[in-house]
This record gives C-alpha cells, sequence and structure tokens, in this order.
C-alpha cells in the first residue's frame, strides 16, 4: 500500500462500501499455501532518476532475440517488422482506440478490423473471421467451447501434436464447461509416424472435435484432408491450429482441408516477441457457424445516405450481456495487435507473403542440411516448414543453457515442455526465420561442434 496515494481514511471508506473489515479479508479465497510466508520486501521509494537507472540495469540483463543469434520458436517466433507497421500503429487515433461501442466516430478502428478479418479468413481458407482475440492458446480452448455447442457433444480429441501449453489451456478452460478432454500421446518425428491416422481411430459420435496443429509441434506438415472426412462422417468438427501464419504463405489453407474452425497465433506479422506478450489471436470459421463464434465482428454496411460504413456486428454475444449467456467472457479482442498484423500484412501483398514463406523454408533447409552433416545431431523431420526436431547426442537442456550463457539461443528443448518423457531428454526444436543469418548459422555449427561429443 506504500505506493498507493490512498489515506487511512480512503482505506477505511472503500472497506465499508465492499463490506469488508481488514485488508486481510481482500485474500480469503487465496488458500494460505499459495500465501507467502513472509511480508515482500520493497525498498523505500525513490527519485525517479534513480529509479530509472535501477529499471534499466535489471533490463540489461535480458538477452534479447534480435542481439543474438536465435533458433527458438515453439510457437512464438522472430521476424522482421517493418519499420513503417510501428510508425502507424503509435499514430493517436490507433494506439487509444479500444473497443468501437460507437461506430459513428470509430470507423477507422471498424474498418482496420474489418481489414483484419478479411485478411484472417483469405490465408485461412475459411469464410468469416472475427476481430482477433487475446492470443493463440486462448482461441485454441474458445475453438474447443464453441464446438461443444454446435455439436452438443461433451468429448474433445486433442493431438499429440498440439503445443502442450495450448492443451493445458484447453484443460483449464474446460473443467468450466464440462466437457471431456482426451489427448493423444506425442510423438518424436517419424517418417513412418502419422498422427492423423490414430486420431481418425478416436473419432465416434460422441466426439464434439477434435484438434490438430499445422504445421504441428515438432515442424511436421501432413495433409489434414482424410482426418476432415473422418471427423464430417461422425458429425465432428476438425479444428486447425496454426501457431506460425507465415507457412500459410506456402502451404495448402486449412480451409481447403475441409477444416471448420481455423485459429491461431499472429504473432510472427507485424508483433515483435516482446519476452511474451502482448500477442494476437487468429479466430475463422465457416459461415454457418457464425453466430457460434466468440469475438467481435465488423460488418460493413450503408448509412443513411448511402455511403460505405462499417459497425459492430452480431454483438451481443459477448460481454456486453449477462456473462451467463455470453459465448466467451474472455473475448475482448487485441485490437492494436491486430492492427499490426493487418499492417505487415498489407504491405507484403499477396506475393510478397509467398516470398517470406520460401524464404523462411529455404533458410530453414539450410540449417537443417548443415545440422545433418554435423556428428552428433539427426534431423528427424522428413517434412517442415521453418521448424523442425532434432535429436542430440547429449541431453537437449543442459546442452542449450550452456550455449546461451554463450549467447547463441540454439532452440527449444523438449524436455521442458515433456519433463516426464525420458525419450525426449536429447530432442530439440530449432527454427530458422527470413532473419537468420548465415552467419548466425555458422556461428551455432561451431559451438555445437565444441560441445557435442
Amino acid at each position: 500500500m506504500r505506493y498507493l496515494p490512498h489515506t487511512a481514511e480512503d482505506r477505511r471508506a472503500m472497506m465499508t462500501d465492499i463490506g469488508i473489515g481488514s485488508i486481510e479479508e481482500l485474500f480469503k479465497d487465496v488458500p494460505n499455501k499459495a500465501r507467502l510466508d513472509r511480508p515482500l520486501e520493497l525498498p523505500n521509494h525513490a527519485d525517479e532518476l534513480s529509479v530509472e537507472r535501477h529499471i534499466t540495469g535489471l533490463a540489461a540483463q535480458n538477452v534479447t532475440a534480435g542481439t543474438v543469434p536465435c533458433f527458438i520458436g515453439g510457437g512464438a517466433y522472430r521476424h522482421h517488422v517493418p519499420a513503417a507497421v510501428d510508425a502507424l500503429i503509435q499514430r493517436g487515433e490507433f494506439l487509444t482506440s479500444y473497443t468501437p461501442y460507437q461506430p459513428e466516430i470509430s470507423q477507422g478502428t471498424l474498418q482496420a478490423l474489418f481489414e483484419f478479418q478479411t485478411q484472417v479468413s483469405l490465408i485461412t481458407g475459411m469464410e468469416v473471421a472475427n476481430g482477433s482475440m487475446y492470443d493463440g492458446s486462448t482461441a485454441c480452448a474458445e475453438a474447443v467451447l464453441m464446438a461443444g455447442r454446435v455439436t452438443r457433444r461433451q468429448r474433445a480429441v486433442l493431438s499429440g501434436g498440439l503445443n502442450p501449453l495450448y492443451c493445458d489451456v484447453v484443460e483449464t478452460l474446460a473443467q468450466f464447461t464440462g466437457l471431456e478432454i482426451e489427448k493423444s500421446k506425442p510423438n518424436a518425428p517419424t517418417r513412418g509416424h502419422h498422427d492423423t491416422l490414430a486420431l481418425e481411430a478416436h473419432v465416434n459420435n460422441d466426439t464434439a472435435c477434435v484438434v490438430v496443429q499445422f504445421p504441428d509441434f515438432f515442424g511436421v506438415i501432413r495433409d489434414l484432408t482424410s482426418l476432415s472426412a473422418r471427423c464430417h462422417e461422425q458429425g465432428t468438427l476438425l479444428i486447425v491450429v496454426v501457431t506460425e501464419p507465415v507457412a500459410l504463405g506456402a502451404l495448402k489453407a486449412p480451409g481447403d482441408m475441409g477444416a471448420d474452425i481455423v485459429v491461431g497465433e499472429g504473432q510472427s506479422l507485424g508483433v515483435g516477441l516482446n519476452f511474451g506478450g502482448p500477442y494476437v489471436g487468429l479466430f475463422a470459421t465457416k459461415e454457418k457457424y457464425l453466430r457460434q463464434m466468440p469475438g467481435r465482428v465488423a460488418g460493413e454496411t450503408l448509412d443513411s445516405e448511402g455511403k460505405r460504413g462499417w459497425v459492430l456486428t452480431l454483438n451481443a454475444r459477448e460481454q456486453h450481456i449477462r456473462r451467463e449467456k455470453a459465448t466467451s467472457n474472455i473475448c475482448t479482442n487485441s485490437g492494436l495487435c491486430a492492427l499490426a498484423f493487418s499492417i505487415h500484412l498489407s504491405l507484403l501483398g499477396e506475393t510478397g507473403f509467398a516470398r517470406l514463406a520460401a524464404l523462411n523454408h529455404c533458410t530453414a533447409r539450410s540449417l537443417a542440411e548443415k545440422l545433418a552433416g554435423l556428428q552428433g545431431i539427426e534431423v528427424l523431420n522428413g517434412v517442415y516448414f521453418n521448424e523442425f526436431t532434432v535429436r542430440l547426442s547429449r541431453e537437449s537442456a543442459p546442452l542449450i543453457e550452456e550455449l546461451a550463457q554463450k549467447r547463441i539461443l540454439a532452440g527449444v528443448p523438449l524436455s521442458r515442455l515433456y519433463p516426464d518423457r525420458k525419450d525426449f531428454k536429447d530432442l530439440a526444436l530449432m527454427t530458422a526465420t527470413e532473419t537468420t543469418t548465415d552467419s548466425d548459422i555458422q556461428i551455432l555449427l561451431q559451438a555445437l561442434s565444441e560441445s557435442l561429443p
């Protein structure tokens, strides 16, 4: 409380209004085991210059992806963001806009959302999209809940190739709806393994949805057409998760393979890594499911003079109404990040988007081929976009930590995300994008050759 400008009288008045007698009562629902067993050791107040120097010193301890060779992916990717993106989103009319409740004074924001929705629909191959969601993981969970509402079934099947962090979010939200979550066993990539074939065997007339990632968490790319057909035979929805939207510049759109809902993380376009956020969730579906889709939808209309304009449409589904009637209660759009996504994609255009995807794949192929030539490394993927799994001749987590100490961000050790899988201890995800240089690759190869037995 020492940093809040409230007097003791102010605090008493607030506590009286909400019906409590002490500050401690505010935390009565927090289990004792989750509370600190000691007071927080907060520093005394300081002048602005001292605070600025202290925080700058703390920030200097971070190693940012843009300053060292970086091969980390796993759901968040380093890409070049044109300077024009930042310049435009910092214009006051965009930076301060949040929810366009009043269309007559929010036409710019509404049109930006409308263009974003159009772009998401085009790259995913779907008929409609919303104005964005918090991030990819919550969009995935919302898609599962939506499938339950559409099919009126209570069982969702998650692919073993789905990002395990997304699985956690799905399971958390499912607890509030009674949905049963069935997870397939994750398997390291092999040329004979087909996760989609295993999933088809799990689909029956009790299944609300099947959730697959494309490319999957291990970097594997598979045709989803057969799985889609199996799902539709049983009245099951196919949900496709895309965590690397740049891949859609080169790969077949999920909608063209029969997806019913496509969700994903849009961070790769226009949004920096930002130490984990804020990001922007993508959500697209078939038009017949529009009224069950969470989030906001900007629609095109005509005003009283016949001029083109935009409004929020089908808006009663979200937090403006009673939450027990709402389709979603976490569906606030990431407006500024969605605008950045849209500006970046507009600058690229269709041709530029395809070229960016091709450049990512070519760089990843170069990295994979050179890694495969090192003793102690096996590239497991046969087909991939810009991310793949490697098997190392020693445990991946300590090796990657050693390289991080040398200012090389070498990848994601899979033991970090699958701590119970002993067969994953020597596996790592590695990613290359258009920002990966030949020099970066040579630095990594040299470090690995010195560190692997």
